[in-house]
């Protein structure tokens, strides 16, 4: 079977070294979570353009990401919920409200809704993973690789996960990340940088890390089949006809999908607040994070991935994540928000694409021609001839 439009968005998240914590009293919302107050903002970095394809992505200015937190603490002025606000005293024992049967559960495993094993998911994972390294440019800075890597690493030993996860960071300054199945994790560098702490992004990480542990492409793959194989009787009944409407009907099948990808979005929230937060992070950075993107693509449209900017966080699913976050996640006496070690992987970072914008110049791909002052023929005399106003060539007469 072909895999059709199979790469999900995926991410992965951070332990920091010198953690700021989010300490709650009461049912008080930590001020630098909310979309109220988009305090601890490091100052973003512009990043350049250098995508991979056409003529490279629309990117964001610090401009750019100072007004869209702006303007999602604008429209978003009431205070997230904090955990365990309203908290359902009939939660049943491992189903996906239960917080506490993480790891135990298998969402959406091997059946009628997913026919593919866990071997199909890591073998066609890993052959897309090699076609996106070759036409990427991964970030090798030992420092960053290791940070990113152990951040997910926390969050993936925190989730649902069957699979042991590859992570790795790509040099893009577009906003995305991507979960294949079978755990191989690339998160780009413009999302890092978009990132104001790093609750942030683990929660976009932990969504991300949500999309393999309930093995959405898997179950959206069975769906196309099952979609394939319920026009299959019209053939042998209706002749060409009947065939015609077959392939018409293949047309239908992207628009079909879109659908459920979005309750797989939905899904993948519910389950990355949990992922987040039984890492340790404060769960709300999942809602500040997208409330931002939401705001930063409206005022600049293009400057997110097209995969993660096809399901943005409408109203009605910020509500329910934060319904969930008050009603199944046990309070606690407080939450990681971020760490000095995000703003120092952030620093290295921008430098590093700092420098390659240097390197790379506005023309980088166009050769750069250099005029000599020397007028004689000898292209390595650094000699004045004299004609100090004339540098058009000299012809003399032999003897």
């Amino acid at each position: 079977m072909k895999l059709k439009n199979l790469v999900l968005l995926t991410t992965l998240a951070a332990v920091p070294a010198v953690p700021v914590v989010a300490q709650t009293s009461g049912q008080q919302t930590p001020t630098s979570t909310t979309s109220s107050n988009p305090g601890n903002t490091p100052q973003s970095k512009s990043p350049t353009n250098g995508g991979p394809t056409g003529d490279g992505p629309v990117t964001a200015t610090k401009e750019d990401m100072d007004k869209a937190r702006a303007e999602a603490a604008k429209n978003n002025n009431q205070p997230i919920p904090e955990p365990g606000d309203e908290l359902k005293k009939d939660i049943k024992k491992g189903s996906e409200e239960d917080v506490n049967a993480t790891g135990t559960r298998d969402i959406g495993g091997r059946g009628l809704g997913n026919w593919f094993s866990t071997d199909w998911e890591v073998r066609n994972g890993k052959s897309y993973a090699v076609e996106i390294e070759r036409s990427s440019h991964l970030i090798t800075d030992p420092v960053i690789v290791e940070y990113v890597n152990r951040v997910g690493q926390n969050i993936v030993k925190n989730s649902d996960a069957k699979v042991p996860f590859t992570i790795k960071v790509i040099d893009s300054d577009e906003i995305n990340a991507m979960a294949l199945p079978g755990g191989f994790f690339y998160v780009n560098s413009g999302l890092i940088l978009a990132a104001d702490n790093e609750s942030e992004l683990a929660g976009v990480m932990a969504h991300e890390i949500a999309h393999v542990c309930a093995h959405h492409a898997a179950r959206q793959m069975t769906r196309l089949e099952y979609m394939q194989l319920s026009t299959v009787p019209l053939i042998f009944m209706g002749g060409y006809t009947a065939y015609g409407i077959y392939e018409a009907s293949q047309l239908a099948i992207p628009l079909g999908f879109l659908k459920f990808s979005r309750n797989f979005e939905a899904e993948a929230d519910y389950l990355g607040i949990q992922y987040a937060y039984r890492s340790g992070y404060d769960p709300q950075g999942l809602i500040t994070m997208f409330e931002k993107l939401d705001a930063l693509e409206k005022r600049k449209p293009g400057v997110l991935a097209r995969a993660f900017s096809d399901h943005p966080q409408t109203p009605d699913r910020i509500d329910r994540s934060e319904q969930e976050i008050a009603t199944i996640l046990p309070a606690r006496p407080d939450y990681l928000v971020t760490s000095s070690e995000f703003d120092d992987i952030k620093a290295r970072l921008a430098r590093i694409q700092n420098k390659r914008k240097v390197d790379g110049g506005k023309d980088g791909n166009k050769p750069t021609l250099r005029r000599t002052s020397a007028s004689n023929n000898d292209p390595a005399s650094t000699q004045d001839s004299g004609n100090s106003n004339d540098n058009r060539p000299v012809l003399n007469r032999r003897d």
